[in-house]
């Protein structure tokens, strides 16, 4: 009888079958930029690649871990990838702040509203793009006029005129008028270099940056150019993280703006002079070099409003002319001026003041009616595809640049006024002062600081008594959520507090709306009274009611020293942000939501870190699941998660059926989809749930940043299946007990990883990764990526496809 067959030996099992792929699990930080050991939760932890400004780290037992997979059967090896110095590191880079303004302008150029998915107005988006380009402008034109105010006025033409001004300062004494210097052509000529090295200042910050991240180009084959106008979303074009063209544009036309302005304010009293002097030779010149100076101005209208980003590739052409040319010509005719200037005139003398009221009047005006237009064309896009769920129902990107204008015309009127009232003994500025005040206009911006600040406390002090009504109402029911606890009604307090407190976050915008609007009037009121009266607030006010003419004078002077001490307070802040971690999480979330787009506006705002973390994350995820065949599940918190959903967005077809997304504390779409409804609304997010089928978000109803991506927090319609779960148990534990001896903490918006729900969803994430072939929500199964070249032709159709910014 033939021996009956045995079946195999279970341990002949293990050894035959081939171990299963390793599944790996990428931790992305979020604003308070964990270091490595925290974020695994080990203190022996190793670089894997990247380098000191960024990188990925293991713990040092798992380096080897593609070696043996065996040994990590049934868990993740966890690796950690850390920005946090892409946004931070020496306190120097503190100075970066003092470029607020320009950070908050390029906010407004992406948050436009989506408009209609189909069938969209691309003039309207243009048009949008346009007009916010041309607030970046304003506010760089801004900025370098209020150091010609500085430098060219206030000293090389007001206070070295007079012996009353440079006799306490022997600094200032070979301007004096009868020396070499003491012409006021050649002492503008001196002025002039201080304006014109703060322009040459900002080019090399801007282009010594553009190195490192525009110019960084992205991995090749990632993702696949979609034809113009499909509705794809606007993150996952091979373009977005690669603005090498745009910026190095707006670059030259900022650069050359910028020397234009310091040709123009040496150009325009020496040219005036000359008229009244009867010099027909000089006469001559002058009329040519103002030519010359309204042909740049034309020159760097054209570059501005030319052409804005190309997102549908990787656009690696660079326009020789705009760079090279206009900023080298903009800085020859600036020496041709200097020149112009220096010519001996022996009969001239300073007197008065240089015209800086009618530019910094036409600069503001300028700017309101630009941002009037803005708010046009943001109405007509959101009327198209209305969406309640966005910022001011679509104004947040022109409330925004007004915020923008704001901040640069309190801070570059404040430094003015500042050094006005140091020149003048540390008295602001009055009739009869050995210097003249600076322009009639920045005494009026500075009066209108305290009515503003009065307003922001008002406000203030409304949300707060909302806050506390809202507190008392969640308190009642918090005990019911927890069964089986005996209720404390101080543990109730606490709990509902944290709550109340995180849901100021979705009244943000109407705070917004309530200063830009205020804003906007008190601006408007501001400068009608410094062109109608043409005097400053106070002696504009002389003769009117006792009470009327006290208050204008008390916000005159108030106003004027409020500048100058916000000014230092504000960068003492910086610096401790970027030294101080419990510092940074105060201020980084506005900061890195700010840094967080690319320089499509300003190319003089701070570089975007993005464009180094998004492609560091998207080669990671392709070279580790191409080298190894593994499952990967990438878990971003907070602003992490934000750069994880843009990484995913990133990768071909066939890398990201092998990726999971987990996201928790996310500012998607509490933040994001609100303010950036282009590029986040529902339609983007919707579209990224297709694309990752495997997807799990995680909040808390006490967190003030995140919530879920998909649903309303209130929606008890959403499926079991979906992305969002919440909001999860804060604390886990609401009394003392076996379990919890010690009160739980309320965790807001950190150490998710404490709470059980994350190693649960990531598991069972990596699991369904691990199941049969999967078929995308659209029924189709995802194939492979075509190859990319490393410059793809331009496609058919427009350049900027709607959708774009512009």
């Amino acid at each position: 009888m033939p021996d009956t067959p045995q079946p195999p030996h279970p341990l002949a099992l293990e050894l035959l079958t081939p171990p299963r792929p390793l599944a790996l699990e990428l931790r992305v930080h979020g604003v308070h930029g964990a270091p490595p050991d925290e974020l695994l939760g080990d203190p022996r932890t190793v670089r894997i690649t990247g380098d000191s400004t960024a990188a990925v780290f293991r713990r040092a037992a798992d380096a080897g871990a593609e070696a043996h997979p065996e040994w990590y059967a049934g868990r993740p090896v966890v690796e950690a990838y850390c920005w946090s110095r892409l946004t931070s590191g020496n306190g120097s880079r503190a100075l970066w702040l003092l470029l607020l303004p320009f950070m908050v302008v390029n906010l407004a150029h992406w948050a436009r509203p989506a408009g209609p998915a189909t069938g969209p107005a691309p003039r309207a988006v243009r048009t949008y793009g346009v007009l916010v380009r041309v607030l970046a402008l304003s506010l760089t034109l801004l900025l370098i006029a209020a150091a010609c105010e500085v430098a060219l006025d206030l000293l090389a033409w007001q206070c070295a005129g007079t012996r009353t001004c440079t006799g306490s300062r022997s600094w200032l004494g070979f301007l004096e008028p009868g020396g070499w210097w003491g012409q006021p052509g050649r002492r503008l000529v001196l002025g002039a270099l201080v304006p014109a090295a703060l322009t040459g200042l900002l080019w090399f910050l801007s282009n010594r940056t553009w190195s490192a991240y525009e110019s960084q180009p992205p991995p090749a084959g990632t993702a696949v150019p979609a034809p113009a106008g499909d509705g794809a979303p606007a993150l996952g074009r091979p373009g977005f993280w690669y603005g090498r063209r745009i910026v190095a544009r707006l670059r030259a036309a900022h650069t050359a703006a910028g020397l234009l302005t310091v040709a123009a304010a040496v150009a325009a009293p020496t040219a005036r002079y000359d008229r009244s002097a009867a010099a027909p030779v000089l006469d001559l010149i002058g009329w040519a070099v103002e030519i010359l100076l309204a042909a740049g101005a034309v020159a760097v209208a054209w570059v501005v409003c030319r052409r804005g980003r190309t997102e549908v590739r990787p656009d690696h052409a660079l326009d020789r002319a705009a760079v090279t040319l206009l900023p080298g010509a903009a800085l020859a005719l600036l020496a041709a001026v200097l020149l112009y200037a220096g010519w001996s005139r022996p009969g001239w003398t300073s007197t008065g003041r240089l015209p800086g009221d009618f530019v910094f009047g036409v600069l503001m005006l300028g700017q309101g009616c630009c941002v009037l237009l803005l708010a046009a064309v943001a109405a007509r896009l959101y009327r198209l595809a209305p969406d309640p769920a966005n910022a001011l129902h679509g104004l947040g990107g022109p409330a925004i640049a007004m915020l923008g204008c704001a901040l640069g015309g309190v801070m570059s009127g404040g430094v003015a006024q500042r050094v006005a009232d140091w020149l003048d003994g540390g008295t602001p500025a009055a009739a009869g002062a050995p210097v003249p005040a600076p322009p009639v206009l920045l005494s009026w911006q500075a009066a209108v600081l305290p009515p503003l600040l009065l307003v922001l406390a008002l406000l203030a002090a409304w949300f707060t008594v909302r806050t506390v009504r809202t507190r008392r109402r969640l308190a009642a029911p918090v005990a019911a959520e927890y069964p089986g606890e005996p209720p404390d009604e101080d543990r109730s307090r606490r709990i509902a507090g944290a709550r109340a407190a995180a849901a100021l976050t979705d009244s943000a915008p109407w705070f917004v709306a309530a200063v830009s609007g205020i804003t906007l009037l008190l601006g408007a009121g501001a400068l009608a009274g410094a062109w109608l009266s043409g005097r400053v607030p106070g002696d504009a006010a002389r003769g009117a009611h006792p009470l009327l003419a006290s208050a204008a004078r008390t916000a005159q002077d108030t106003g004027s020293w409020l500048i100058g001490l916000g000014i230092a307070a504000f960068v003492t802040w910086g610096r401790r942000a970027y030294r101080d971690p419990a510092a940074r999480r105060t201020i980084g979330v506005l900061w890195d939501v700010g840094t967080f787009w690319p320089r499509a506006a300003h190319p003089f705002a701070p570089p975007c870190y993005a464009e180094r973390a998004v492609p560091d994350l998207t080669w990671r995820m392709t070279g580790w699941t191409g080298s190894t065949g593994g499952r990967l599940v990438i878990s971003g918190h907070s602003q992490g998660s934000v750069l994880a959903a843009a990484a995913v967005w990133q990768l071909p077809p066939q890398v990201r059926r092998r990726v999971a997304l987990l996201t928790y504390g996310s500012p998607l779409r509490r933040l994001y989809g609100r303010w950036f409804p282009a590029y986040f609304g529902p339609g983007p997010l919707g579209a990224l749930h297709g694309d990752v089928d495997c997807w799990r978000n995680l909040w808390r109803a006490t967190d003030p940043i995140g919530g879920p991506v998909l649903h309303d927090p209130g929606d008890t319609t959403a499926p079991d299946g979906s992305v969002d779960r919440g909001p999860l148990a804060d604390p886990l534990a609401y009394g003392r007990s076996a379990r919890h001896p010690l009160p739980a903490p309320i965790l807001g918006h950190f150490d998710y990883q404490a709470d059980p729900a994350f190693a649960a969803e990531r598991d069972a994430l990596l699991a369904r990764l691990a199941g049969p072939a999967r078929r995308s929500r659209s029924g189709t199964r995802a194939v492979p990526a075509p190859r990319v070249s490393k410059e793809p032709a331009a496609p058919e159709g427009p350049e900027d496809p709607p959708g774009t910014a512009g």
